[in-house]
């Protein structure tokens, strides 16, 4: 009988702990959502030639446009980092590792976020070697070779920072790594949307960060509860830099 008394109340806080997992956000967390913009004309992106590995350029026929800029309807910009750079303590680094794919000669997603000393999985689809070569400003910059079938590499960045990362083996491939101190960001999608949820009732320092144009930020003050929509807008030009 003294079996019961022990076993029961584990049974009810994992049903407690179900619930409430499964109930979302606490009911007095807010959310700041919006939109990434653009104003001027954008630049067009060039075709990626990539006929010096012709599995690859089989694959992606039409070919595949250079992504430093992704435009969507509306003005939308598309793989925009947005991100609560200031107002809440640094969010713990995640034990789940986030992934990042070299699939057809290309680094899938194009921007990859994640937090500081995440653990990162880079992985290979493709039937030939790949050169994957980080090149950050605050973190050891390392370059590593990667052939077919080979177990994924496995790293993390200690300090927070966009990384570009290339391969030296295929000139047109590039991407980002974005190592963030929080665990509240979102990427843009085609319509430039994001949503950050979940927020206890606080003011926040807002950023948003594109590969091309750099950064704005924007402060939001949130009450319990309550839903808050904000936009950046970019100022574009026709050519890159």
């Amino acid at each position: 009988m003294r079996l019961k008394y022990v076993v029961l109340p584990v049974v009810v806080v994992l049903a407690v702990s179900v619930l409430a997992s499964l109930a979302g956000p606490p009911a007095d967390t807010g959310t700041i959502e919006g939109k990434v913009t653009y104003t001027g004309t954008p630049p067009k992106m060039k075709p990626i030639d990539m006929s010096k590995e012709p599995i690859c350029a089989k694959e992606h026929n039409p070919p595949e446009l250079a992504q430093n800029v992704v435009t969507g309807p509306g003005n939308a910009l598309q793989d925009v980092v947005v991100y609560i750079s200031a107002g809440e303590p640094p969010s713990p680094a995640p034990s789940q590792a986030v992934r990042y794919d070299q699939k057809g000669c290309m680094y899938i997603p194009h921007v990859l976020p994640m937090q500081v000393d995440q653990p990162l999985q880079i992985y290979t689809d493709d039937p030939f070697s790949h050169n994957i070569h980080p090149v950050p400003k605050l973190n050891p910059e390392w370059n590593k070779s990667q052939l077919p079938g080979s177990p994924p590499i496995q790293t993390k960045w200690s300090e927070a920072e966009f990384i570009q990362v290339k391969c030296n083996i295929h000139p047109w491939m590039h991407g980002y790594f974005a190592v963030l101190k929080t665990s509240r960001y979102a990427v843009t999608d085609n319509n430039g949307s994001f949503s950050l949820k979940g927020l206890p009732p606080d003011k926040y320092t807002v950023t948003s960060w594109q590969e091309q144009y750099g950064t704005q930020s924007q402060e939001v003050t949130l009450a319990a509860g309550e839903t808050k929509t904000i936009t950046f807008t970019y100022k574009v030009t026709p050519y890159l830099y």
